[in-house]
């Protein structure tokens, strides 16, 4: 388990070395989210159209380490835009990758940034 949470860690924009062209705007659902491959990474991309925002943090859910997070569902918390896993609710902040429920530790999240039609992730390596 440990394996699979090591490769996922935190990219800032400030880190940011790379920034992985990963579909177009409008291969992703409005107010949803989508699973892309970045080398061994299944990383959850949302298009929270609602808050006319983009949001990226990896799939895997830390409750019982599924890729299932990009098919949670997408809403706020007292402003927090989060995610909630659609297996078993655990809820964390797409911002900072925080665990809303406080009982698990935080996922990844990667920034998000959109070019000529175009949805770009950044990662650090």
């Amino acid at each position: 388990m440990e394996e699979i949470l090591e490769i996922y860690k935190t990219t800032t924009v400030n880190e940011v070395a790379v920034w992985f062209k990963a579909a177009k705007v409008s291969d992703f659902p409005k107010n949803g989210g989508a699973c892309i491959k970045y080398n061994n990474k299944q990383i959850a991309v949302f298009n929270f159209e609602r808050k006319q925002e983009w949001y990226a943090c990896q799939n895997v859910c830390p409750h019982k380490m599924e890729m299932v997070l990009s098919r949670g569902m997408i809403g706020d918390q007292g402003g927090v835009p989060k995610v909630a896993c659609p297996m078993h609710k655990k809820t964390f902040s797409l911002e900072s990758g925080e665990n809303l429920n406080g009982d698990l530790e935080p996922i990844a999240t990667y920034p998000v940034k959109i070019e000529d039609g175009f949805v770009y992730i950044g990662f650090s390596e």
